[in-house]
């Protein structure tokens, strides 16, 4: 079994944002030479998240005003007696998940017809990374 690894950057200029990841993850994929086995998309930070959704931006929004309405934007978190202020981000991300794992069949993601990967930030204007780790033959 062989292993790949690569990091993205990331840095929104906004607090909140989605980011589509597929191409940027495909590409690593075609880089690591791996025909068959695993790719694991990780967000190494637990104010975001990757999740596998529809590549379309009305759905980008309802998704994020969901989120909102479930674990809106407070002051009174108990988190923030830490000096922070993203309590909700901490809470969108366990609703959302830290990673994604996909398929590797033949040299390429095997999404599903819709399926694209996206990161998703809930507490931005900082550089953060995913992790990219690709394992099989």
């Amino acid at each position: 079994m062989r292993s790949h690894t690569a990091y993205l950057w990331i840095q929104t200029p906004e607090r909140r944002g989605i980011l589509h990841l597929t191409p940027k993850v495909r590409e690593e994929v075609r880089r690591s030479g791996i025909q068959e086995g695993l790719c694991l998309v990780s967000s190494m930070h637990l104010t975001a998240s990757v999740i596998i959704q529809d590549n379309e931006p009305g759905l980008h929004q309802d998704i994020m005003e969901w989120l909102e309405n479930l674990a809106p934007f407070r002051k009174d978190y108990q988190h923030h007696r830490t000096g922070e202020d993203n309590g909700d981000a901490h809470l969108k991300n366990l609703l959302c998940h830290l990673q994604v794992i996909i398929p590797i069949t033949k040299g390429d993601l095997d999404l599903g017809p819709w399926q694209e990967i996206f990161y998703l930030e809930f507490d931005g204007q900082r550089r953060k990374r995913v992790v990219i780790k690709i394992l099989g033959e």
